[in-house]
């Protein structure tokens, strides 16, 4: 199957949807090339950035599901390759 790379920027405003955020990425890990998260305190949120190379369909629904966490904002961005 054709993979795409990717990276997933997420911002995280409520830490109680950590933990769940984290399974959800364990349960993705087979397509995550790297991750690195900033808290940023000023502001209260953490920031993640996720690197995957996984097909389309799993890309979409990976953010799809961090997307809908209460608290989390999750947007994919697609290289061309």
């Amino acid at each position: 199957m054709e993979t795409r790379v990717a990276i997933i920027g997420i911002i995280v405003e409520d830490p109680e949807s950590i933990p769940t955020l984290n399974e959800i990425l364990h349960d993705y890990r087979e397509y995550i090339v790297g991750r690195m998260g900033i808290p940023y305190r000023p502001k209260n949120v953490n920031v993640i950035s996720i690197v995957v190379d996984a097909p389309q369909d799993q890309i979409s629904a990976l953010s799809g599901k961090i997307g809908k966490l209460p608290g989390i904002s999750a947007k994919a961005a697609y290289s061309k390759v």
